[in-house]
């Protein structure tokens, strides 16, 4: 079941017609908007959307891999991930459930 993909340009195109602010002036919002997360992020810090959910960074240590093709054992090094935790609201609403009575902050 593979959807449409929504761009930087829907976002703006969305904002444009849902807020009335001009087509520049949306862009510029959703620029900043995802800079702010971004460098949020780049930081380390966690991003808590209410009602949508976490973005978190988090440190994997290194750790031995093996490459599938060979079989032999490679080090992988030490790096930053980001994760996504979605909201239960966010949950239930992909999953067409109600959310009516549900709080904002059960994440």
């Amino acid at each position: 079941m593979a959807g449409k993909t929504v761009t930087r340009a829907d976002l703006c195109e969305s904002v444009y017609q849902k807020v009335g602010l001009s087509r520049t002036e949306s862009a510029t919002l959703v620029e900043a908007v995802l800079k702010e997360i971004t460098d949020c992020l780049e930081r380390g810090e966690t991003v808590k959307l209410s009602s949508f959910g976490s973005f978190v960074v988090r440190k994997k240590g290194q750790r031995v891999g093996r490459n599938p093709k060979t079989g032999k054992e490679v080090p992988i090094s030490p790096r930053r991930v980001m994760v996504f935790k979605p909201s239960a609201i966010l949950k239930h609403r992909i999953n067409g459930k109600s959310v009516e009575g549900m709080a904002d902050d059960e994440d």
